[in-house]
């Protein structure tokens, strides 16, 4: 399609488009007719730099409605609210000549003190990559391109630029890249962006096997392959692997190292223009869908954000109903939190919010009550002040109910580093416990990115995450507080009751060179439920003011053909006397598995909304992988067939009803033994279960004199099955030939008859 206009172009100006003309613009050819275009930071609002002159800070943006971020997007579980965003976000984009925004980043959380984790959906890819790709199809709907980061392993802030994630295959098939595959697939992002950090040695921004053999050639990704801000390394081996995109520009060291490389015939003119024409056909896919005076509808963005907001706050904790407050009598608001809200992550996300709701102001509109406010600390320092701390515990001891403001700041989590601890600061936990001594009718509103450790959590009956809910944090908070909101978020991540109990805290964060993810597929509740170690929080964890039965779950009969699509249906039945939402959480586990696998895997979701007493029957789909773990021998997903178990319910932990699945794959190639293999494996094949019979024989025949119960038969009987054909060859003494062996193998592959093991010594 854009042969002629490649043609038009020198060497030099092929090179030159492959790296942006500053900081935010991918540059044009002005004498072809082909214009720059803007990217700017998210995702979840525009971050548009004013042009210098006006401020160029980070912090210096045009106003922009402020969504919840990633942390509280992906706590709704609810994929149309995420396309909802997507949508709006891509129309404030439109209405500031914004081609291209970049977001959404579906890394995954692998502990929680990653500084960046609330601008992450999960620790579980499957919740990641769905919700993401929500995010992605809306926003490109409206005619506004994203970009899906940081592929991949991208999992800390601490030496994000120089460490190497040292990850096995297996864990990056099933743990780090399905987020990134199901957004791919789905939602065809334009632009995917490259992580700072190597991955097994090799830095994301030039790794072939990454960019082209995973992203492109598998999962068919046809869009542009741009660097994060600063992660090229080299450019022409970033060229040979896929990477399109330097950013920001102008890059001139590396465009004469481009030009060079193409005239000394040590890369490829053909790579040069197979990358130009990827940015050519980009270039004109965002000046097709420019729309000149376009208008965002700021007012309605911020009711969508509140509403979205409201459905992502997760009540975790609510003893004896504390929760919802009735509005009469005196309530007190303790936390300078509740004026001056945390509603956003620091860093390269910081948006400039078109307005901003707290909670103070917003529950003084409900009226009918008295309202009692202490600050309690300074948002100026995270040290205690014994004043404002002796103000706070007056005001409480006043107050028939309190509702205390506390969380995380920006000096403890933010891009560019990690946290250290799990505590809250030293000024909301002192806080916290003069409050809770003055009053115990205390619901804790906590404002925090991630996971903290709650020592304080037996000492108060309520406890709501609210998590950084955006510019309309502080209506939604009130909302649900008191009852005009149901709440309906569910933990997309577990809360461990300490760090120590994390499973990557022994390699956390690695050294400075690199960071090795030793605990493999075990992540988040993949280790908690297999370990069955206690949590604070189990992940998918989530209370409501109403209550949810679940019943006659439905699963196929008889046995599954693996390789295709199975339907699972389960009644799910409003108990209660409000209406409410809940996330039907579906989960797989293997029973008898011969590789470590976790007890259970989240596989499917479903978030559903149900009047009182209603009952609604949810359907969820189970596809190939749904069963499957990745062989890294045989390079592809492999089902080991047998007995699954297929269970439902409202978190990990919370599990209402189960079934057993028995599950085969009819399309898979056998694995044929050899002689390597143990007798099991030949008892796959009718030839071969013979065969094993005939070796196995003598063996229980010496074993005749034991006792059955004995730990000696034990030893013996799995020795037998699990000693490989060539030592028990040996042990054989000749009674079972070599030519009888390698025709039982070559029968079992199809290569020779069976009639050929006719006459055969050793064969009954």
């Amino acid at each position: 399609m854009f042969r002629d206009l490649l043609a038009s172009l020198t060497l030099e100006e092929k090179a030159s488009l492959c790296a942006g003309a500053d900081m935010w613009h991918a540059r044009g050819v002005e004498r072809l007719g082909l214009p720059s275009w803007m990217m700017t930071d998210g995702p979840h609002g525009l971050r548009k730099q004013k042009p210098s002159g006006e401020g160029a800070g980070l912090f210096d943006s045009v106003p922009a409605t402020c969504f919840p971020p990633a942390a509280n997007l992906a706590a709704t579980w609810n994929r149309d609210c995420l396309e909802r965003v997507g949508r709006a976000v891509a129309r404030e984009c439109l209405a500031e000549d914004v081609g291209v925004i970049l977001g959404p980043g579906v890394n995954i959380k692998r502990s929680p003190l990653c500084g960046r984790n609330f601008e992450y959906f999960s620790e579980d890819p499957l919740v990641a990559g769905e919700l993401a790709a929500a995010l992605i199809e809306g926003c490109q709907a409206e005619g506004v391109g994203t970009s899906l980061k940081h592929f991949a392993a991208n999992n800390q802030e601490k030496y994000r630029l120089l460490s190497d994630s040292v990850v096995d295959e297996r864990t990056l098939r099933e743990i780090y890249l399905p987020a990134f595959e199901i957004a791919v697939r789905k939602a065809a992002p334009w632009t995917v962006m490259c992580a700072y950090n190597r991955v097994n040695g090799t830095y994301a921004s030039e790794n072939r096997w990454l960019l082209t053999e995973v992203l492109r050639d598998e999962w068919g990704f046809d869009g542009v392959l741009m660097t994060d801000w600063g992660a090229c390394n080299d450019r022409v081996a970033g060229l040979e692997a896929g990477q399109d995109l330097e950013m920001p520009g102008p890059s001139h060291r590396h465009e004469k190292a481009i030009v060079e490389a193409v005239r000394e015939g040590r890369l490829s003119e053909a790579v040069l223009d197979r990358t130009v024409e990827r940015l050519l056909a980009l270039a004109s896919r965002v000046a097709m869908r420019r729309k000149e005076g376009f208008k965002a509808d700021f007012d309605a963005h911020h009711r969508l954000a509140r509403e979205v907001a409201a459905e992502s706050v997760v009540l975790l904790k609510n003893e004896n109903s504390f929760l919802p407050l009735e509005p009469k009598g005196k309530i007190a608001f303790i936390g300078e939190f509740a004026k001056k809200p945390r509603f956003q992550g620091g860093g390269s996300s910081h948006i400039e919010p078109t307005r901003l709701d707290d909670p103070w102001t917003e529950a003084n509109n409900l009226g009918g009550f008295e309202l009692i406010y202490a600050a309690g600390y300074s948002s100026k320092g995270d040290k205690p002040d014994p004043a404002l701390i002796e103000e706070a515990r007056k005001a409480a001891a006043a107050a028939d109910r309190v509702v205390l403001f506390v969380g995380l700041t920006d000096r403890i989590e933010s891009e560019g580093y990690d946290r250290t601890h799990l505590d809250l600061p030293e000024a909301h936990a002192a806080l916290l416990e003069a409050v809770v001594g003055a009053n115990p009718n205390v619901a804790v509103a906590l404002s925090n990115g991630a996971p903290v450790a709650m020592p304080w959590l037996d000492r108060v009956p309520a406890v709501v995450e609210g998590y950084l809910g955006g510019q309309a944090a502080g209506g939604a908070m009130v909302d649900v507080l008191f009852g005009r909101v149901n709440p309906s978020g569910h933990l997309a991540e577990t809360f461990p009751l300490r760090l120590e109990d994390t499973p990557a805290y022994l390699w956390y964060p690695g050294g400075r060179g690199m960071t090795e993810y030793r605990e493999g597929v075990f992540v988040g509740y993949r280790h908690y439920e297999t370990k069955k170690a206690p949590v604070l929080f189990p992940f998918g964890h989530g209370l409501s003011y109403t209550a949810f039965g679940f019943s006659n779950l439905r699963v196929p009969s008889g046995t599954v053909d693996g390789s295709k699509p199975v339907t699972v249906t389960v009644d799910v039945t409003n108990e209660g006397p409000v209406a409410g939402k809940i996330a039907v959480q579906l989960y797989v586990g293997d029973v008898e598995r011969s590789v470590p696998r976790p007890e259970k895997e989240l596989k499917a979701f479903e978030k559903v909304s149900l009047e009182p007493g209603e009952r609604k029957t949810v359907s969820l789909t189970l596809d190939f992988r749904a069963w499957a773990f990745w062989s890294p021998e045989r390079k592809a997903w492999t089902i080991e067939e047998g007995e699954f178990t297929v269970s439902v319910g409202a978190s990990s932990a919370d599990i209402r009803v189960s079934a057993p699945v028995a599950v085969r794959d009819f399309t898979a190639v056998p694995s044929f033994p050899d002689r390597d293999s143990i007798l099991p494996e030949f008892r796959a094949f009718p030839v071969g279960a013979k065969f094993a019979d005939i070796l196995s024989a003598p063996f229980k025949a010496s074993l005749g004199h034991l006792d059955p119960d004995s730990p000696e038969a034990k030893m013996a009987e799995t020795m037998t099955e699990e000693i490989p054909l060539r030592a028990m060859l040996n042990f054989a003494a000749g009674s079972i030939s070599e030519e009888l062996t390698d025709a039982v193998i070559a029968v079992i592959r199809g290569e020779r008859p069976e009639s050929d093991l006719e006459g055969m010594k050793g064969w009954k």
